[in-house]
């Protein structure tokens, strides 16, 4: 392979924070809202032109999907963003739960409020390219924007990239899943011109549950979930492989639906779900973003086909960007187990809870008995690499832990 020696240069200081936040999902606007409330000097960059993440930029709804009666669930920063998307007319009822489904532009406005109103410096339009490492201390970072090559310092980094962006530059040990062991990653979509009467009627005529899922996916519940509603589509999937709409080697079309508004758009439509990329990859980001594409409108076509009320469907938008599930997470002193999210685990360092919620690697675990576990704060510190923290998916832990942890709920409580 081919490479070339990058010259040295001087770089242009553009800021000097207390607290850097790199990454603007769920885990880092609930990081740099909580760290400005402290009084701190706080900035919050992202590579996008909007905060919020896999809610504003992939267009994920449900940030509490899994709330029932008898959840005990989470308190903070999460609950705050689903309440004030509320009030400002910004979400509908979520169809499977006691939650709200956040209207993904909403949001945007929503994200930008909570930034404001905490002070927090924002910088969008901007990626984090490089750390800035004296030794193993982190002193901030490097950027790259329209404006070119720029430094931040900053006294703490979080890392809320995603990906564990910063925390693998820096030298911090990570582990990521051979791809082929990874969830799968998805082109969340809307549609327009829906008959909400005409599919509401078929819906209610043909309930599905957390138990269909089953048919297509092997999915290990505990049992009492499998008789509540999921917003489950199977049916229009099944007769558009066998009329030759959806080719049969085609397995990753199919999934849930969210809001159906009155106006006749179909959101956060969650119906694409491919396996095999790496989000760390961008040939492999490439790929999955074109043929999610391709497949969300395969998947177009079947229902206007077989979905009563989706006759007239077109397609409205794309999410901006591809919805990732799992990629790289830190090691660090403790990392959290199957064994502690399945058994009410309690830390003497705990930063907060979350249900007993589980979705990934097959298996189904819905909080509706009050279980809880606590999260540690050890498993936000990287090993190795001083004044850095990480929020988010990429938290320590393996892979059943993170089929919790990975939730954006949970990415609030650990930002």
């Amino acid at each position: 392979m081919k490479q070339i020696i990058e010259s040295s240069r001087t770089v242009e200081v553009i800021a000097e924070v207390e607290v850097l936040v790199v990454g603007s999902g769920p885990a880092g606007l609930a990081a740099a809202v909580a760290a400005a409330r402290e009084g701190v000097s706080v900035m919050l960059v992202e590579r996008y032109g909007c905060f919020g993440g896999v809610i504003s930029q992939v267009g994920v709804e449900g940030i509490a999907w899994y709330r029932h009666e008898g959840t005990t669930d989470v308190e903070g920063l999460g609950i705050e963003f689903e309440q004030r998307a509320k009030a400002l007319g910004g979400t509908h009822k979520e169809p499977q739960s006691q939650s709200e489904a956040l209207n993904a532009e909403m949001f945007k406005c929503v994200a930008d409020q909570f930034v404001q109103e905490s002070n927090v410096k924002p910088l969008l339009h901007c990626m984090v390219v490089a750390p800035i490492l004296e030794g193993n201390i982190i002193k901030g970072v490097i950027t790259e924007s329209k404006m070119g090559r720029k430094a931040i310092l900053a006294k703490i980094v979080i890392d809320a990239s995603g990906d564990a962006d910063i925390a693998h530059r820096s030298g911090a040990p990570c582990v990521k899943l051979p791809k082929d062991e990874m969830l799968g990653v998805t082109v969340m979509f809307s549609c327009s011109g829906i008959n909400k009467t005409r599919f509401m009627e078929y819906i209610r005529a043909n309930p599905s549950t957390y138990g269909s899922w089953s048919k297509n996916w092997s999915v290990e519940t505990t049992g009492k979930e499998d008789h509540l509603f999921s917003p489950y589509l199977e049916k229009p999937f099944q007769l558009a492989r066998l009329a030759g709409i959806i080719p049969n080697n085609i397995k990753s079309i199919g999934g849930t639906w969210s809001s159906i508004t009155d106006a006749g758009e179909a959101t956060n439509l969650n119906l694409v779900y491919m396996t095999g990329y790496d989000s760390t990859d961008v040939w492999d980001l490439t790929a999955a973003e074109i043929e999610g594409r391709r497949q969300a409108i395969l998947a177009i076509e079947a229902l206007k086909a077989y979905l009563p009320g989706f006759e007239n469907a077109r397609l409205r938008n794309f999410g901006m960007t591809l919805g990732v599930r799992d990629s790289r997470k830190i090691i660090s002193d403790y990392a959290l187990n199957e064994y502690d999210v399945r058994n009410q685990a309690r830390f003497d360092d705990s930063i907060g809870i979350f249900p007993e919620f589980l979705d990934g690697y097959g298996i189904l675990v819905l909080p509706t008995t009050g279980r809880y576990f606590q999260i540690p704060y050890r498993i936000l510190v990287p090993q190795n690499v001083e004044n850095l923290l990480v929020a988010g998916r990429s938290v320590a832990g393996d892979k059943i832990a993170h089929s919790a942890t990975r939730s954006m709920m949970c990415c609030t409580v650990t930002g």
